[in-house]
């Protein structure tokens, strides 16, 4: 009789590991709506199963959920209060939802974020996310509800001693966020040096962009493009071009080479590079290419607002 338990129990044990790695899979793939929808049975038969109670809470997450994940989240740190991990992810949770609530509202959650950040970091001293988050929060509360960007630069330095890169890129947004760009700047050249990475060529591209120095940002994008060889530099020259009216045949051939080269891995759809070519072709007073780019473009994604404002300027051509 016992065997016979056993051998009974041993498929629904596999059935119930397969049916959790299959909604895994839907997760991988994107289809959060799917997965929720399966985890919600799975976890009736498993309420206790802290990987599926994990996965319903990122489900949650995936979708902006924000209520629904802190619920899963809070069921984590309280079976596990030692896991620094789901405390950051609870205070993650409680963080978005902060962004979604009323002033008054979001006052009330501020406190269990920075409780939730502090145990994550105090539980793992290399836990890169929760130090990112806290470099993050501190910098934008407000001073008199315990924002401190000494505290920022602490998490920063701290960063520093896990991963330089995180460090320098901490310091960079540290600088950018109070208004000093010059240190932002330095900080994301130490980072590009150090690191050499998308994100490290970006920062400092988007800081060029924000301070309007297009010259610096399209050198910038060119020696990001020398590293990574990508489709999406091109792109990325042609809208700086067209945003601020300048190096107009540069802008043209990027934005032309990159719609000849398009794939989807590229990001942004070539409608986008339709309008930029029509801005261009608009600056060099074109108007014929530029109606025919800017048509292209609505007829692409019509929804768009901006490129049917595009249009009515140039017809006024």
């Amino acid at each position: 009789m016992k065997y016979f338990i056993l051998v009974f129990l041993i498929p629904f044990s596999m059935y119930s590991q397969s049916s959790l790695l299959d909604i895994k899979k839907l997760v991988d793939e994107k289809q959060f709506h799917k997965a929720e929808q399966l985890l919600s049975i799975f976890i009736k038969s498993n309420a206790s199963d802290i990987e599926a109670i994990e996965l319903f809470g990122d489900t949650y997450s995936h979708q902006e959920k924000w209520d629904e994940a802190i619920v899963e989240y809070r069921k984590l740190i309280t079976t596990q209060p030692n896991n620094a991990n789901f405390h950051y992810k609870y205070g993650g949770a409680l963080g978005m939802k902060a962004l979604r609530v009323s002033k008054m509202k979001a006052l009330g959650l501020i406190g269990d974020v920075k409780s939730a950040f502090l145990k994550s970091a105090e539980l793992d001293p290399k836990h890169i996310d929760t130090r990112w988050a806290l470099v993050e929060l501190y910098m934008q509360l407000p001073g008199i509800i315990g924002g401190s960007k000494s505290k920022s630069l602490k998490y920063a330095d701290e960063l520093s001693v896990l991963s330089k890169v995180d460090g320098y890129l901490a310091k960079g947004y540290i600088y950018e966020y109070d208004d000093a760009p010059e240190l932002a700047e330095k900080y994301y050249k130490l980072a590009i040096t150090e690191g050499g990475s998308l994100t490290c060529y970006d920062k400092l591209t988007n800081l060029y962009e924000k301070e309007a120095q297009p010259g610096k940002a399209i050198k910038n994008i060119e020696a990001s493009g020398e590293q990574h060889k990508r489709n999406a530099m091109h792109y990325q020259i042609g809208k700086v071009c067209a945003t601020y009216d300048i190096q107009l045949d540069k802008g043209e051939n990027c934005l032309l080479v990159y719609i000849d080269n398009y794939s989807a891995k590229d990001g942004v759809p070539k409608a986008w590079a339709y309008y930029r070519l029509a801005q261009i072709y608009r600056y060099k007073n074109n108007k014929a290419e530029a109606v025919l780019w800017i048509d292209k473009a609505i007829y692409d994604l019509p929804e768009i607002i901006v490129f049917k404002e595009e249009k009515v300027i140039i017809e006024k051509m």
